[in-house]
């Protein structure tokens, strides 16, 4: 099974690739179908905008589209930025002019506490979905540390590693992200989507 990936980040494309190809499914980006969606995230949850990312590019594709909404959620700035982590403090920032920010913000504060969330929406045309969550709580660091992932990764700290999520492998990250999370739960979803779907064609024939 193909399944379009809507976003046009390689790097959501390789850490998706990896868990999804276990199950014989090819994720690819948007580019290599030939379509170019731009969605407005107009949700005001990470489901309402993996949904939205999911059925439009899967309506340009014609094709399933999987789509990860995802974020940080800082206790000590109210849950932010949330929904909003991508876009935190407008247009036109680099990933390391956010994790500035946040840590601006939280000068000073003695709880540090976080959490990462990945809200994973698979949608088939026909205007079925398969929808999963994953969640890693952490702390957020006083200092970025650490070259890989993306993101807010070098400030999200991980107490029991003693390491941030940019000081893991690729394999560590996944193991315990929870990005690798909500693929998990989304693997088990699909199967048994896919497994009732198969059922109902059989009946229908």
């Amino acid at each position: 099974m193909k399944m379009v990936l809507a976003s046009k980040n390689p790097k959501k494309l390789e850490e998706m690739a990896v868990i999804l190809s276990q199950m014989g499914i090819e994720v690819v980006l948007e580019s290599d179908v030939g379509v170019d969606v731009e969605v407005e995230e107009t949700g005001t949850t990470f489901e309402e905008n993996a949904a939205l990312k999911a059925f439009a590019v899967m309506e340009a594709a014609g094709l399933p589209a999987i789509a990860d909404d995802s974020g940080l959620c800082v206790d000590a700035l109210g849950g932010g930025p949330g929904v909003y982590s991508a876009r935190y403090g407008g247009e036109g920032l680099t990933d390391a002019d956010r994790y500035r920010l946040v840590l601006e913000g939280l000068q000073g504060q003695l709880d540090r506490g976080a959490k990462f969330v990945s809200a994973i929406c698979c949608a088939f045309p026909g205007g079925d979905r398969v929808e999963a969550r994953g969640e890693c709580p952490g702390v957020i660091g006083y200092a970025p540390q650490g070259e890989n992932g993306f993101g807010y990764d070098p400030i999200f700290f991980l107490p029991e590693k003693k390491k941030t999520f940019a000081q893991l492998t690729g394999e560590e990250k996944n193991a315990i992200s929870h990005r690798g999370k909500a693929l998990e739960k989304f693997k088990e979803e699909l199967e048994k989507y896919l497994t009732a779907e198969g059922g109902n064609q059989k009946k229908s024939c």
